[in-house]
């Protein structure tokens, strides 16, 4: 009899120990959530803010967010270093990437622009005078109509997914020649601002006052004539993880596309629902009609 109490009370005394120590855990699992998402420049804004958002709401939660271009992210939650890889960019248009080994998850949809210093005098290009400036054929803005004026290049750097699709859709294939780049669409955005004859490119969200968008072939640079494709530069807005990805980056990822974020944050920033997309493109870039919110 005292034997088999004797047994009760260590296994007692066990249970208790077991579970303070699964109570630690938990406390410092809750106290340490943290997610890191590397890439985009052009997703930087909205994953910033909804991350605050996020962390506002779940006490004990940290959303690290950081630039470097959509090849850096892809690369780095490729490799493991990071949860969460921001692209522009199907996974599979990037060189040296495994798409099999990610799992894509689209949050929006960004609409690129060419910007001009606002001095260049040029509200209007052609699809093939864009072409002729970014391959060198044109060089002075009184070729299309503007001032008598040097155009100068700005590219955003290579691997860069802003740049990827201005080139496949915006110069139709044509590789820009080479010129002066930037990491970030918050600096070429000022370059363009503050250099006379500037040309570059961005996503809708950063087009402010100090630059001037630039109507192609008669069709204005507006997330209306985006959903439709009526304007073709246009890409989605993909957050990689893993094929397992950590809990809180699948939770954090739900939020951003969850109806309630969709309708606000994402509209308010100047990014396009994928709601209100309709039309779907696939890695290959055809074009197909979405049917009842399915792709």
């Amino acid at each position: 009899m005292r034997k088999s109490r004797w047994i009760e009370g260590l296994l007692l005394v066990g249970l208790i120990i077991l579970g303070g120590w699964a109570y630690q855990t938990r406390q410092v699992n809750h106290s340490n959530m943290t997610i890191t998402a590397v890439g985009s420049t052009a997703l930087q804004p909205l994953v910033e803010a909804a991350g605050e958002d996020y962390s506002t709401q779940h006490l004990g939660t940290f959303i690290n967010v950081q630039g470097g271009g959509s090849g850096t992210g892809l690369s780095q939650v490729q490799e493991g270093a990071v949860d969460i890889g921001n692209a522009d960019v199907f996974a599979e248009e990037q060189n040296g990437i495994n798409a099999n080994r990610l799992k894509d998850h689209r949050v929006a949809v960004v609409g690129i622009t060419p910007i001009v210093n606002r001095t260049a005098g040029v509200h209007r290009l052609t699809s093939a005078q864009l072409i002729g400036i970014f391959t060198g054929k044109v060089l002075n803005w009184s070729q299309v109509g503007g001032r008598n004026q040097k155009i100068v290049i700005l590219n955003r750097a290579q691997g860069s997914g802003t740049r990827a699709t201005f080139e496949r859709y915006g110069l139709e294939g044509h590789r820009s020649l080479a010129a002066q780049e930037q990491d970030s669409s918050g600096m070429v955005r000022q370059i363009v601002a503050t250099t006379p004859g500037a040309i570059s490119y961005v996503g809708f969200s950063y087009v402010d006052k100090t630059v001037q968008a630039v109507s192609l072939n008669g069709v204005k640079p507006t997330n209306q004539n985006v959903t439709n494709n009526r304007w073709p530069i246009w890409s989605y807005e993909h957050m990689y993880t893993g094929q397992k990805p950590q809990p809180l980056a699948t939770e954090f990822i739900h939020y951003i596309q969850s109806k309630k974020i969709q309708n606000t944050l994402v509209r308010r920033l100047g990014y396009i629902s994928m709601a209100d997309m309709k039309v779907a493109r696939n890695g290959q870039g055809q074009i197909h009609k979405v049917v009842k919110g399915h792709e």
